[in-house]
């Protein structure tokens, strides 16, 4: 994944609410890494060298969805994320 990549992470917040997180690759040369274990999802925005710039982390048992949005491709039009009304 490269510079504007976009991970969606949609969490359970209880009491049948949901909340949205997203991470975007920000600037030339930064991707976007998801790992996931039986415990946690960690998507991180990395640089060129590797080095972290940030850092989500989730309990897994509680993350409903995790949508990965690569960047537009040249000579293809742009993906744009759907937009879905938020929970309160």
């Amino acid at each position: 994944m490269a510079k504007g990549d976009l991970v969606e992470i949609l969490v359970d917040a209880g009491s049948g609410a949901a909340r949205e997180y997203t991470v975007e690759a920000t600037r030339a040369g930064r991707t976007v890494e998801v790992r996931s274990s039986r415990t946690t999802v960690e998507v991180r925005e990395l640089t060129r060298t590797g080095g972290v710039v940030r850092t989500a982390r989730f309990i897994a048992p509680r993350v409903l969805a995790v949508v990965e949005h690569p960047s537009r491709d040249k000579g293809r039009e742009p993906r744009k994320p759907a937009t879905r009304p938020r929970a309160a």
